[in-house]
Order: structure tokens, then sequence, then C-alpha cells
């Protein structure tokens, strides 16, 4: 925002900080928290301490804000809770959706910074990987909840500790009882936060980063919340009329355990054994660019195979109780000209769900894309120059805030039969 435009909105700032960080007991707290917010909203190449100082004139105490950023003792889960209770009051959410981001660095005295994989360089890179919880309905979804991912090499009890980054926790401030824990369990420990704070959302929706990890379903399915989560072609599974059955009991010995005639196949071969003609044509929303839909812009559409089938693996068989595997729905998207499937979710929704609703909450995911992009290009996400652990956990909250705040101003204003982006 400029500074006219802030200038603007600077009493509903004022106010929704003042509700936002009503936790602070300290003045200087409650002070700076909405100085920081302020800065992260102005116009400015980056967002940084020291440049959003420079920007803020006689509030930009550069000190002060680094202060109250990396060393100022408050918790952030306070505020991510009356963060998620505005949000879910006004963007009534219909899934929760969970992804991670990259934060790419150039040195290595960042906590948790490591080479691992991002999608957001496509690659293994020098980076720190955040997971995030966001609420989402069609017309507006915001981050609410984060973990900072801790590699094998930062943890002193793996067989996979560095010296050297085990030597850095002291400094970057971990605590000691913080651990290497996957990311599919990170984002089961948020589904819990969130719902400690009286947020029951009972759907989740997760790319196949945590699609592929059968525990991640079971631990879903444990907690009475469905998914509709993305998945890797190879997932095996058997065909949703498969029926076990026993080879003939030759009289002696332990009589035969009913199993399924044929091997598990992957979802990609079950799906191109349907053929291209079980395809139906599907719209799922209207984007952003001009086009031909009823607001005038483009039409998301595509051709979608939907089969019944049951996703098969150790960690399943284990949990089901009797021979035949759960059923499932397998959702493919198999475009027109495409010579295969190009995409795979997997979903415990009811067996009568229709297509268009399975399509429809499977590409919502696309929200979270566009929060992070927002977060990190016009609110400095990627832009926290600090190396401790609190402060990572402080400024992604700002941020977060600081998007919130975006959102609420977006739907107030939009139009009552428009969907906000």
């Amino acid at each position: 925002m400029t500074p006219d435009e802030i200038a603007v909105v600077r009493g509903e700032l004022e106010d929704f900080a003042a509700e936002m960080f009503e936790p602070f007991a300290r003045n200087d707290q409650r002070r700076w928290r909405q100085v920081y917010l302020r800065g992260l909203l102005t116009d400015g190449r980056r967002k940084s301490v020291e440049p959003m100082a420079a920007r803020l004139g006689e509030d930009g105490n550069r000190q002060a804000l680094a202060h109250f950023l990396t060393t100022s003792p408050w918790d952030p889960s306070h505020i991510r809770a009356k963060l998620a209770w505005k949000v879910e009051a006004a963007i009534r959410p219909t899934a929760l959706v969970f992804d991670d981001t990259g934060f790419l660095k150039d040195g290595n005295a960042s906590a948790c910074v490591s080479r691992q994989y991002t999608g957001t360089a496509g690659k293994v890179t020098n980076c720190q990987v955040g997971v995030s919880l966001h609420l989402a309905s069609d017309h507006a979804s915001a981050a609410v909840d984060w973990r900072l991912f801790l590699p094998q090499t930062w943890d002193p009890a793996s067989p996979k500790a560095a010296l050297d980054k085990v030597a850095r926790r002291t400094a970057c401030g971990i605590p000691e009882d913080v651990g290497h824990v996957e990311k599919w369990q990170l984002a089961l420990d948020m589904a819990d936060e969130v719902r400690s704070w009286g947020i029951e959302v009972p759907l989740v929706i997760a790319d196949a980063g945590y699609g592929d990890a059968a525990a991640f379903r079971l631990g879903l399915n444990a907690r009475g919340m469905r998914y509709v989560v993305g998945i890797s072609t190879t997932m095996s599974a058997q065909p949703g009329d498969a029926v076990p059955t026993c080879e003939p009991y030759s009289g002696t010995g332990r009589p035969p355990a009913p199993k399924y005639p044929t091997p598990a196949r992957s979802v990609k071969e079950l799906v191109i054994a349907a053929g291209c003609k079980a395809a139906r044509p599907v719209q799922w929303r209207e984007g952003s660019r001009p086009g031909t839909g009823r607001s005038g812009r483009k039409r998301m559409y595509s051709r979608f195979v939907a089969l019944r089938i049951r996703p098969a693996g150790h960690e399943i068989r284990q949990a089901t109780d009797g021979p035949e595997l759960p059923e499932c729905w397998l959702l493919a998207e198999w475009p027109a000209g495409e010579s295969e499937p190009v995409q795979f979710w997997l979903s415990d929704l009811p067996a009568d769900t229709p297509l268009t609703t399975l399509v429809r909450l499977a590409k919502l995911r696309w929200r979270i894309e566009h929060d992070y992009r927002e977060m990190k290009q016009a609110l400095g996400l990627a832009h926290f120059e600090g190396r401790t652990w609190g402060g990572w956990h402080h400024h992604v909250t700002l941020v977060s805030a600081a998007h919130a705040f975006c959102t609420l101003q977006r739907l107030a204003r939009a139009p009552k039969d428009a969907a906000p982006a």
C-alpha cells in the first residue's frame, strides 16, 4: 500500500492490530506490533527491519523493531489463535489446507537452514522450509498457523546429525525439545492446535507431499477428518470392485487367508485402463484473466476421471480390520489432447459425492499458491534476515496478520455478487 492508502485505512488497521495483539501485556510490545504491521503493508522492495524502519518516518526505530521481532518474549500462538477466529468468521472455511514453502538463504547461520528440496526453487537448494495451515473457502483464504521444519541434520538425536548445525542450535534459540518431525506430522500437529482453538473444519486438502504418506491419511481418519489430497502416479491400489477370495483348502495346515486375486496396480495404470472416454468435462471456477465466463473472466475447465479404488500398502493393511481394503475416490485430470492423465488425487469423501464437488475441492489448493505469492511479493514473507527460531515464528505470524488484514479489506469492499481473489 502507498502511504496515502495506509492513511485511508489507518483507523481500521489500528483497530485490527489492537484486536489481534490484545494478548501483549507491555506497552512497548503493543506499540511496535502495530508499527511492524504497518511496515509490512507499506510499499517497498524489501520488508526486513532496516528498510522498513527507513520508510516509517518517526516510527522507524530500527533497534526497537529488531528487538520486538527477535528478542521480545511473546508467544506467536496466542496471536495465531485470535487471527484464526477472526478469519474463520469472515471467510467461513470449507477446508483446512496444508502446504509448505521455501525461504532461500545464502548462508548457513539461520535456524534450520539446510540443503533440501523446496518447490519454491523446484530443486534441492540452501533454504529453510516452513509448513503452513490455511483456512480456505472458494472465495478467500488465509494462513493462520506455521511450523519451521527442522531437518535431521539439526537434530542431535538423529543418525544424520551434522555437528556444525547441532552446535548452532543454542545460538539460534531452538528449544531443546524440538527435534526432527516429518512435514505431514507437523501438519497433523497444527490440525490439533487449530481444533484446540475451537475451530472445527472437518475437511483437509494437501498436495502429494502429504497425500502420499499413508500415516498422514490415517491420522486424519483417526481425527474424524475427511480429505482430498494429491498423490503420486505410483501409488498402488486395487479396483473398487475387487473382492478378496480364498484359495481352496487342502485340508492340512492353517486355512488360507482371503486375499485379492491379482496384485495391486498403480493409480496411473487404473485410470489408463478406464480409458480417456471415461473422462468428463468439468468447470470448477472462473479465473482472473478475461474470458467467456459469466463474469467476463476465463473459465477454469478440464476433463476428469473419477474411479472407486482401494489403496494398498503395508500401513493401510495393518490399520484395516478384515481382508477388504477401505474404498476411496481416485480423481485424475486428463485434459483433452493429452495421451495420459496429468494429475491425481485421493479422497475419502462419500461414494455419492458428485464429480464437480471432487474437482472443486481438489482444485481449491490454488488459493494457497495465491496466499504465498501475495505474502512473498507484497508483504515480505521471505525477507526476514534474523537467524533465530523465535524471530522466524514472530515474522511469519506478523506477515500472516498483514495478509489477513488485506483479505478482510477485500471481502468488506467486494461487490456482494463477486467472488474476490
